[in-house]
């Protein structure tokens, strides 16, 4: 938990630069990004054990995770979902090997999803990665972004509950956002984009990842270990940290900068008609 008082500090005034921050954990017009103190680690680190789990690709390779942040390492023992380029589920694996940029290379594909929540003045909620995350860390990204896992919830597949379900969960672990406020069904699912990009030259990304629009007010709070800073934004403002991102000034996530070149503004205009943009046949290849 952090405590009732969140400030704004210098990421949003070297990024969007300007309006008044709040105080105080409930959703708000904020316009600068809101800085997160970081809370001690207190947990323990879980084995990464995956014996039974399918190995269809090769033998994994060995990585030193010792000095990554432990609270992120006891997550790389998550079971993400492997699928093949159609989507299709062929076995699960672990976070941590599912984001190797070795296995990557050899073809190793899993499920993931993107949300965009946007409060009822149509501004969209973003947050800066924490630097303590293992792949992207301290990027500007869209609200919430993660994986569904290989649990039977999770898995299901009809209008992609599953993976709607995932987005509803890491919405409260990341964000804080009670389950209440945000139930599968007001999750809307857009559709799909293929990617793959590298963070650094052991971690990375290759996903099939499902565009998830919310509409909705919001309470916030947001984990530190997840979360650097976050605000909600205008259009104007996101082409301002776009602007900013393309002269080097700040760094961006890859799906986020792939979805707002590509798709965003044209969806963020038609928020009351965005049933005209819902595909759920096509995987879009970037």
């Amino acid at each position: 938990m952090i405590g009732q008082s969140l400030w704004c500090g210098q990421a949003l005034t070297r990024t969007i630069g300007r309006a008044v921050w709040r105080r105080g954990q409930r959703e708000g017009r904020v316009a600068r990004f809101a800085q997160i103190e970081p809370a001690p680690y207190t947990g323990s680190v879980c084995g990464l054990s995956v014996l039974g789990h399918l190995r269809h690709f090769v033998t994994m390779p060995e990585v030193n995770i010792n000095h990554l942040d432990k609270q992120q390492v006891q997550l790389l023992a998550e079971m993400c979902i492997l699928i093949d380029e159609n989507d299709n589920k062929i076995g699960a694996d672990t976070k941590k090997n599912c984001h190797l940029n070795e296995n990557i290379e050899k073809g190793l594909l899993h499920r993931a999803f993107s949300v965009f929540l946007f409060n009822t003045e149509n501004k969209l909620l973003l947050q800066q990665r924490s630097d303590a995350k293992i792949t992207f860390p301290g990027c500007f990204t869209n609200t919430c972004c993660s994986h569904p896992l290989n649990n039977p919830g999770e898995l299901e597949e009809n209008e992609a509950i599953g993976v709607r379900r995932a987005a509803q969960r890491r919405l409260k672990a990341e964000l804080g956002i009670p389950l209440e406020e945000v139930s599968p069904a007001e999750i809307d699912y857009i559709t799909r984009i293929h990617y793959k990009a590298q963070s650094d030259s052991i971690w990375g990304e290759n996903e099939i990842d499902y565009i998830l629009f919310v509409r909705k007010n919001v309470t916030l709070n947001p984990d530190p270990n997840e979360i650097k800073s976050y605000c909600y934004v205008s259009k104007e403002e996101l082409r301002e940290l776009m602007r900013k991102a393309a002269r080097g000034d700040v760094k961006l996530t890859p799906w986020f900068k792939i979805i707002v070149e590509t798709f965003l503004f044209k969806w963020w205009d038609n928020l009351n008609h965005l049933s005209q943009f819902i595909d759920h046949e096509k995987i879009h290849r970037m």
